[in-house]
C-alpha cells in the first residue's frame, strides 16, 4: 500500500446543467456533495465532487458542468463506463427507483459472474450498479430515501474502450502494478491487489471502433490513487522514463496530481490521499460552502453572482 497505485482515486466527467447534475447525483443516486468549488482553469464553472461522507478516495465522482455544452459520443480512446459497487440484492430497488424517476436503464445482466444494472445520467454518461462478488465493507452515505442496504459503496470498475488494448495494458501492469484477472471475449479485466475495492479496470478492445468525442456526458479523466507526494513523484519518474509527457506536480487543494495521456488515448491522473476534503471545512459541513482556490478569492463576490445557485 505504501509505494503502490491503490486503485481508483476519482473519476471526472463533463455535465451540462449544474442543478440537474446536482439533483441527479444527490437526490436520485443518494451521493453526498463533498466539495463545491470551481474549475481551476475556468472559475466561472463549478467543479462538483460527489462521494461518501468524507470523500474517501475510490468513491469520488466529479463534474465540470459546462452549461449548454454539446453532447459527447462514446467510442474508442475513452473511458466509457463507470461501475459502482452496491449490496447484493439491491438492483430491484434501483430498477424501481429509476422507473419512477424516468431514468434510462437496461434490465439487469451479468458479466464476470456479477449482476449489474446499466443506466444513463441526464447528460448520457453511462454508469453501472454492480453486485460485487467480493466483499465490500465500505460504509455508504445514506439519505432519507437511499439507505445502507441499497446505497452505492464507491467505485467497482472503470471501463476503457480501446482499438488496441496492449499499450494500455502495459501501463496498468508494468507501471501501475495491476494484473490480468479475467477475460471474456474482448473484455479484459485487470486488478490491483494493493486494495480490496475500487481496484478494477476493464479494457474493451474494439479494433474498428471510431474515436469517441469527449463532451457532455463523457469521462474527462481517470485518477489513480497513491498515498502521498513522495510516491506521486516516484511514479512521475517511471512514466517520464517511458518517454510519455507528464505534467509537473499540481496542487489541487485536496490532493496533489500528475497528468499524462496513456498510449491508448485516455487522460490519466495520479492523485494523492493527502490532504483530503476536510482541509478547508469540517466533515459535517462538506459541500455546504463555495470553496475557492486562493488565486480566485478576490473574485468571490463576482463568482457567487455568476455561478448558479444549487438548491
Amino acid at each position: 500500500m505504501e509505494n503502490t497505485i491503490n486503485g481508483i482515486h476519482h473519476i471526472t466527467a463533463i455535465a451540462g446543467n449544474a442543478q440537474r447534475n446536482f439533483d441527479f447525483y444527490t437526490k436520485t443516486l443518494g451521493l453526498r456533495l463533498v466539495k463545491k468549488t470551481v474549475n481551476f482553469d475556468d472559475p466561472e464553472t463549478y467543479h462538483l465532487y460527489y462521494g461518501d461522507e468524507v470523500g474517501t478516495p475510490g468513491t469520488i465522482l466529479t463534474f465540470f458542468p459546462w452549461g449548454n455544452i454539446q453532447s459527447g459520443r462514446r467510442g474508442s480512446r475513452q473511458a466509457t463506463e463507470i461501475g459502482y459497487s452496491v449490496p447484493e440484492g439491491s438492483l430491484g430497488f434501483w430498477q424501481d427507483r429509476f422507473e419512477k424517476r424516468n431514468v434510462i436503464y437496461n434490465k439487469p445482466a451479468e458479466k464476470f459472474g456479477e449482476r449489474y444494472l446499466t443506466f444513463l445520467d441526464p447528460d448520457g454518461l453511462k454508469l453501472e450498479l454492480i453486485e460485487s462478488k467480493t466483499a465490500d465493507n465500505r460504509l455508504p452515505w445514506e439519505t432519507d430515501e437511499v439507505k445502507a442496504e441499497n446505497a452505492t459503496k464507491g467505485f467497482h470498475t472503470v471501463t476503457i474502450t480501446t482499438n488496441k488494448m496492449q499499450p494500455t495494458a502495459d501501463i496498468l501492469t508494468n507501471v501501475f502494478g495491476y494484473r490480468l484477472l479475467e477475460q471474456h471475449v474482448n473484455r479484459y479485466r485487470f486488478v490491483t491487489d494493493a486494495v480490496d475495492n475500487a481496484n478494477l479496470v476493464d479494457l474493451v478492445e474494439v479494433p474498428g471502433e471510431i474515436a469517441g468525442h469527449v463532451a457532455g456526458g463523457s469521462v474527462h479523466h481517470v485518477a489513480f490513487r497513491v498515498k502521498n507526494d513522495e510516491v506521486l513523484m516516484q511514479y512521475r519518474d517511471k512514466i517520464a522514463a517511458l518517454g510519455l509527457h507528464i505534467t509537473e506536480k499540481i496542487d489541487r487543494n485536496y490532493f496533489y496530481s500528475l497528468y499524462f495521456r496513456e498510449p491508448g488515448g485516455v487522460l490519466f491522473e495520479i492523485a494523492t490521499d493527502n490532504p483530503g476534503f476536510s482541509v478547508d471545512e469540517p466533515v459535517a459541513e462538506l459541500g455546504s460552502h463555495l470553496k475557492l482556490p486562493a488565486q480566485y478569492e478576490e473574485y468571490r463576490a463576482s463568482l457567487e453572482t455568476t455561478l448558479p445557485k444549487l438548491v
